[in-house]
C-alpha cells in the first residue's frame, strides 16, 4: 500500500503507475493537497490498515502548521486510531494512548531542520498491529540503502 498525503502537483497518474509496476496489487491512496489545483483527488478519506481505521488528510484545513489538536479532535470524532497528514513537510510520529498522529515529511521538499528528504514505513505484524518509523535519505543519490531511521 502506498499513501500520498497531498501536493502530488499533477503527478498522481505517474505515482500510481510506478506503484503498480512494482506490485500490480498495490493499493494506492492519494489525498488532495493545497498545491493540487487541477486534481480530482479526494480532500480526505478513511481507510483500513490491518485492524485500524486511518483518517487521511493533507491537514491544511485543520491548521496543522500551528499544531495537531484540531486534527486529533477530528480523528477522535471519526473514531479512527490513526490520523495521517502532510502539509508541513516535516516528519512527525506522535503516539498517544488512543491515537497515532503521523506525517511522513517530504521526499521532494523537506522543511524540518536539516531538510533531509523523509518518508514513513508502516508495517503490520502477524497480529495485525502497526509499527511505524520515519526514514530519511542520507546520501546524495537518494538510494534506498542510504536510509536512517529518525524515530
Amino acid at each position: 500500500m502506498l499513501i500520498h498525503l497531498g501536493d502530488a502537483e499533477g503527478s498522481e497518474d505517474r505515482i500510481e503507475t510506478w506503484c503498480r509496476e512494482q506490485n500490480e496489487n498495490c493499493q494506492v491512496h492519494m489525498i488532495l493537497g493545497n498545491n493540487d489545483f487541477f486534481s480530482n483527488l479526494e480532500r480526505e478519506k478513511e481507510i483500513s490498515i490491518g485492524d485500524y481505521r486511518a483518517f487521511l488528510t493533507h491537514g491544511h484545513f485543520y491548521s496543522v502548521s500551528v499544531g495537531t489538536e484540531r486534527l486529533a479532535d477530528e480523528a477522535r470524532d471519526r473514531k479512527v486510531q490513526i490520523a495521517m497528514f502532510g502539509h508541513t513537510h516535516k516528519p512527525c510520529l506522535d503516539i498517544r494512548s488512543d491515537l497515532t498522529i503521523l506525517n511522513p515529511g517530504s521526499l521532494s521538499f523537506p522543511r524540518q531542520d536539516g531538510r533531509k528528504p523523509s518518508y514513513m514505513i508502516m508495517e503490520l505484524d502477524g497480529e495485525g498491529k502497526t509499527h511505524a518509523g520515519i526514514l530519511a535519505i542520507s546520501g546524495p543519490d537518494n538510494v534506498a540503502g542510504q536510509q536512517k531511521k529518525l524515530y
